[in-house]
């Protein structure tokens, strides 16, 4: 039972630190790069812990159930990146409706400038799109067999 809270704990702090070296890429604050930090050394300090179980206990390893670890990585990463484009979304949103980011044109239409997007945010949202997307697939998939079946 210890073993998978360890790889549970394991798959949420890494997920958080994912989301702390994106969210550190596009605002460069010392705050994110604190907690990019400090989810490293919790990332290290558990995965030290599970392999050292895993060393002197290798009778827990055989008990964990790899599909529901594996399920549940999915649905974090999946909604770690559908969090990263709700943020890209919203930045975006706001950039759009400062005035220093838009004028008008001769009809009155409102035309944004370059300046609402910028080129960081448009490959992270590439990027992280196939891992949203395989990872959501996944999760969506085994929970629509966990529904219908009773088993992932």
């Amino acid at each position: 039972m210890i073993l998978i809270i360890l790889f549970i704990l394991l798959q949420v702090s890494f997920t958080v630190h994912i989301y702390n070296l994106i969210i550190y890429v596009l605002k460069k604050n010392s705050k994110n790069l604190r907690w990019f930090v400090n989810t490293a050394i919790t990332n290290i300090l558990i995965a030290g812990s599970l392999t050292v179980l895993a060393i002197f206990e290798p009778r827990m390893v055989r008990g964990v159930d790899i599909d529901l670890l594996i399920w549940i990585m999915t649905g974090l990463i999946m909604l770690a990146m559908l969090g990263i484009k709700i943020n890209i979304f919203r930045n975006i949103y706001q950039r759009s409706k400062d005035p220093e980011n838009y004028h008008f044109n001769y009809f009155g239409k409102k035309v944004l400038h370059s300046s609402v997007v910028r080129y960081e945010e448009i490959l992270i949202f590439m990027f992280t799109m196939p891992f949203f997307l395989f990872a959501g697939a996944y999760f969506i998939a085994r929970l629509v067999n966990l529904i219908m079946f009773d088993h992932l």
